[in-house]
C-alpha cells in the first residue's frame, strides 16, 4: 500500500529537498524512487530544528517512507539481512527506548542507539525466518513451527515491523532464536536521530562512526543532555554544524489546529515572559478551551496511568508516598493497578538470554508497567506494559519505593534477580523527555521554585526549559496544579481496563 501524500510548508519543503540532495550523492534518487550505482564520498551530516508543532516528525516520517519505495533495506536493530554490494540502510534511532516507542507507535520503526551498537546473532534457522518476514527470501518450514504460527508472525510484522515481535506472536522466545550479541563492527549507510536534543557528544561520536550519512531531527527548546553538553557549553550537539547543514522548521498551523497547548509552549520564546505572566495565561487558556485545566490539586485517579511530572526528585518521592497512602497501599506489598517504571534488568551475564526475553516483552529501562498481582512463584509479578503488543507477562521483579527523607529505598518484595522497577505515579520532567501521555499533569509549585532560583540551562531560564518539556509531554489535555494538594480517589485501584489473555511466563532459571 502506498504511504498517504504529505502536503508540506515551504521550510519542510525546503529541508526535503536539501536532505534529497545529500541522498542523491550517495546514490539514492528519491524523485523516481531508485537506487543508483554506490558512490563513495565524504561523511555528511545535517539536522532538522524546530519546536513543537513545526513537523519535524512529519518530514521524517515521509522520508523515511521514500526511502523504503526507492529500496533503501531499514535496519530496526531487532535484525538485519547479509550485507550486499548494492544494499543501501537506513536506520531510526531514538537516545531512549521511550522516544522510539512513540515514533513506533506512529508507524515509524524506530530503534535505540544502543541496539544499533550491540546487535543480536540469530540462529541459522530462524534467520530464514526473519528474511522471510522481511520480504527477502522464501517462506520458511520450521520444525515446531505450524503454519497457522507462521501466519500469525507474518501478519503481525506488516502491521509492527518487528522481528522479535512477529516471533513472540509465534509462540517464540528469544533465547529460541537469538544465540548472542555482538558489538557493531561494520558501518551502515543513513541515520536518522529523533529526539536529537538528548544527545551528548560521546553519543554524536558514535554515530559518526557507523553512520556516513547522519540527519538528526530535534527541538533547540528542550532540556540538555543529562551527561553534559557540548565541552560543557550548554550547547546541543546539532548547535556545532555550520548554518548550511541545519536546516530550521517552523509552527506549521494547520497541523495543530490552533492547539492552546503548543501555543503555550511558543509563548515561552518571549524573553520577557516571567512565571507569573505565563500562569495568567495558562489560566486565560483555561477558561477557553477545556484541553487545558487550571487545577488546584493533583488528581490522584489520573496518576495512576500518567504519571505527575515535577522538577525536584523530592517532590516525586513525596507524591507517590501520597498517593499510596491516599489508596491505603500496605508498606509491605503492591496494590493491583499500581503504576511502575522499568529501572533496568538486573541479570548477571550468564543470563543474558533470559534478558532477551523480557526486552522482547517490552521490558526495557523506561517502560511504563502496571502491577497486576503476584506470580506463582515467590518474587514474580504480573505485569502489563504499557504500549506493548502482547503487554501482559510474568516476571521476576524488584520493586524499590522510595521514602522521605531516607537515603535506602523501602523494597516490599524481591526476586535474587531479574526486571527492577521503580514507582510511577510521579517522574522527574527529565525523565519524561521523549515521552507522551493522553493527560498529563504538571506540578506548577515545583517549575515556581525553579524560576525563583533563577538558574540559566543551555542560555535559558531552567524553569522555562522545565515547562516547555512537561506540556508539550500531553497529546490531548494539559492540567497546570498550581497547589500542593492531592484529591480523594472516585474509588478503588482497579484493573479491569487491562483485562486481557493470560499473562506468559518468563523463566528465570540458570541455562544449562
Amino acid at each position: 500500500m502506498a504511504p498517504p501524500s504529505v502536503t508540506y510548508s515551504e521550510d519542510q519543503a525546503d529541508a526535503h529537498d536539501r536532505i534529497s540532495q545529500m541522498l542523491g550523492a550517495m546514490g539514492i534518487d528519491l524523485d523516481n524512487a531508485i537506487l543508483t550505482p554506490l558512490r563513495e564520498g565524504k561523511n555528511a551530516v545535517m539536522a532538522v530544528v524546530g519546536k513543537a508543532g513545526s513537523g519535524k516528525t512529519l518530514l521524517l516520517a515521509a522520508l523515511y517512507n521514500a526511502l523504503e519505495e526507492a529500496g533503501v533495506e531499514i535496519v530496526s536493530g531487532d535484525w538485519e539481512s547479509r550485507k550486499k554490494r548494492d544494499k543501501r540502510t537506513l536506520t531510526i534511532l531514538a537516545p531512549t527506548n521511550k522516544a522510539a516507542s512513540v515514533l513506533r507507535m506512529r508507524g515509524v520503526p524506530a530503534t535505540t542507539i544502543h541496539r544499533i551498537l550491540y546487535t543480536p546473532v540469530y540462529d541459522p534457522e530462524y534467520e530464514r525466518f526473519a528474511e522471510w518476514l522481511a520480504g527477502q527470501g522464501e517462506r520458511p518450514e520450521i520444525e515446531g513451527l505450524t503454519e497457522q504460527a507462521l501466519d500469525r508472525a507474518h501478519a503481525f510484522y506488516q502491521d509492527n515491523k518487528s522481528i522479535p515481535g512477529a516471533f513472540a506472536a509465534a509462540g517464540l522466545r528469544g533465547s529460541d532464536f537469538i544465540s548472542g550479541w555482538t558489538r557493531r563492527s561494520e558501518p551502515l549507510d543513513i541515520g536518522f536521530v529523533d529526539e536529537a536534543s538528548m544527545l551528548d557528544e560521546k553519543q554524536f561520536e558514535d554515530l559518526q562512526e557507523i553512520f556516513p550519512t547522519l540527519v538528526m531531527f530535534g527541538d533547540p527548546a528542550q532540556l540538555p543532555p543529562v551527561k553534559g553538553t557540548v565541552q560543557g557549553t550548554g550547547d546541543m550537539v546539532f548547535d556545532t554544524l555550520p548554518d548550511p547543514a541545519r536546516l530550521t522548521l517552523h509552527r506549521v498551523h494547520r497541523q495543530d489546529a490552533d492547539n492552546p497547548i503548543l501555543d503555550l509552549a511558543h509563548a515561552l520564546a518571549d524573553p520577557d515572559m516571567g512565571f507569573a505572566d505565563f500562569e495568567r495565561m495558562v489560566e486565560h487558556a483555561a477558561s477557553r478551551d477545556d484541553r487545558v485545566v487550571y487545577a488546584q490539586r493533583v488528581e490522584v485517579d489520573l496518576m495512576a496511568r500518567s504519571p505527575v511530572l515535577v522538577w525536584r526528585n523530592a517532590t516525586r518521592i513525596r507524591l507517590i508516598n501520597a498517593f499510596r497512602a491516599v489508596y491505603g497501599a500496605p508498606e509491605t506489598e503492591l496494590l493491583e493497578g499500581e503504576p511502575l517504571i522499568c529501572d533496568g534488568i538486573e541479570l548477571p551475564l550468564k543470563h543474558r538470554k533470559k534478558r532477551l526475553d523480557l526486552e522482547a516483552r517490552g521490558l526495557i529501562k523506561g517502560a511504563q508497567v502496571i502491577y497486576l498481582g503476584p506470580g506463582r512463584k515467590p518474587g514474580f509479578s504480573r505485569l502489563h506494559v504499557v504500549g506493548a503488543p502482547e503487554p501482559q507477562v510474568s516476571a521476576a521483579s524488584i520493586v524499590k519505593i522510595e521514602k522521605p527523607d531516607e537515603e535506602e529505598p523501602f523494597i516490599p518484595f524481591a526476586a535474587r534477580m531479574g526486571a527492577a522497577f521503580l514507582h510511577g505515579a510521579a517522574v522527574t520532567i527529565h525523565k519524561a523527555q521523549g515521552s507522551q501521555w493522553s493527560d498529563v499533569q504538571v506540578f506548577a509549585p515545583d517549575i515556581y521554585a525553579a524560576a525563583r532560583m533563577g538558574r540559566m540551562e543551555a542560555g535559558q531560564p531552567l524553569w522555562k526549559r522545565l515547562t516547555y518539556v512537561a506540556i508539550t509531554r500531553a497529546e490531548h489535555r494539559l492540567h497546570w496544579v498550581v497547589r500542593n494538594r492531592l484529591s480523594k480517589p472516585s474509588g478503588a485501584l482497579s484493573i479491569d481496563d487491562l483485562r486481557g489473555t493470560d499473562p506468559v511466563p518468563l523463566r528465570m532459571e540458570q541455562d544449562t
